[in-house]
């Protein structure tokens, strides 16, 4: 950091130095970010400012942001998940289907889960046992998985009637629908245990250099398999919650889910060469991308512009990054 910089963060009032600390520089500049989108779309669209679109902004950051959670972690670690899609969409077939057999939306969702957890077990063996790039391990299952959901599926839609789990998707508590409280529920829980847990400790000394990580002691293949195990149980928690919201399962949902998950991962602050990142960039920079693809909505921009602008975000968020380590680096 240079002197004049320095000079300016000292003479900041002692609150504004604290957020800062708290977010990091990247977290900081999302939330710069975000207040002059809601200084912009407000000025632009009267019906921002308005409790029904909060709301639908809410439920679309949902999906995205439960995956995004496990996402995080394993692009802590040193990973990557491409399959995070792909379990969403069988995930969500699996509850599905179960649930019109008569069911309980409990049998539902552990039986969801539990598939997820398999998946990432078997992304966590392949990688950390066998040796193999993440890239290229997780791309593979990524059409294995979406092939099973067509196999569970007879590639077709399945249609869910049953009210009370429509209601998970579709109801709201004091104003604020259900998904949105498990989205935050979970963020706020996995964001207090990081820090305090080996779980949390582990990411970022596994990411920061396995090799050092397993001289000091840590058993690196067996927290790869706890880490892949999380983004597959996160990723089908999300394809249980899309079903809930659409009242389907499709074989085909979710397509391109994990590379919004990526953008807002690496948006957030984290590096794809591990070791750096936090959940608060995450939760900072899917509240930013779901913002700026409502508003885009609100003030008519075309669907098809709003890939590049995302794309426009999301590499100005990687030179500013890179930017910023150069000159901490410096100093």
């Amino acid at each position: 950091m240079n002197t004049a910089a320095l000079n300016r963060f000292e003479k900041s009032p002692k609150i504004l130095r604290s957020i800062k600390k708290f977010l990091g520089p990247t977290g900081f500049g999302l939330l710069v970010a975000l207040i002059l989108e809601l200084i912009i779309f407000a000025s632009l669209s009267p019906y921002f400012f308005s409790s029904t679109n909060f709301s639908n902004i809410g439920r679309a950051m949902v999906i995205i942001g439960i995956g995004s959670i496990g996402a995080t972690i394993v692009i802590i670690s040193g990973g990557f998940d491409l399959s995070v899609g792909s379990v969403m969409a069988a995930s969500g077939m699996l509850a599905a289907f179960v649930i019109n057999q008569g069911q309980s939306n409990l049998v539902g969702v552990v039986l969801a889960l539990m598939l997820g957890c398999v998946i990432g077990l078997l992304n966590g063996f392949v990688i950390g046992y066998l040796r193999i790039n993440p890239l290229i391990a997780t791309l593979a299952m990524l059409s294995i998985v979406r092939g099973l959901a067509y196999i569970i599926s007879g590639g077709d839609a399945v249609v869910v009637s049953n009210s009370s789990f429509l209601a998970i998707g579709t109801d709201s508590l004091f104003g604020v629908p259900l998904t949105v409280w498990i989205f935050v529920t979970l963020f706020l829980s996995v964001g207090f245990l990081m820090p305090r847990t080996h779980f949390g400790r582990y990411v970022y000394a596994i990411g920061s250099n396995s090799r050092a990580a397993r001289l000091a002691g840590i058993f690196v293949n067996r927290w790869t398999l706890i880490f892949y195990a999380f983004s597959g149980t996160t990723a089908a928690l999300a394809g249980y919650v899309t079903v809930a919201r659409t009242g389907q399962a499709e074989p085909s949902a979710n397509i391109g889910a994990e590379l919004d998950m990526i953008t807002a991962v690496i948006l957030g602050g984290a590096s794809l060469s591990g070791g750096k990142g936090r959940l608060v960039g995450t939760f900072l920079a899917i509240v930013v991308l779901a913002i700026l693809t409502n508003g885009l909505i609100l003030i008519g921009v075309p669907s098809y512009w709003q890939l590049p602008v995302k794309g426009f975000v999301l590499m100005g968020a990687i030179i500013w990054g890179e930017l910023h380590n150069a000159s901490r680096d410096k100093s």
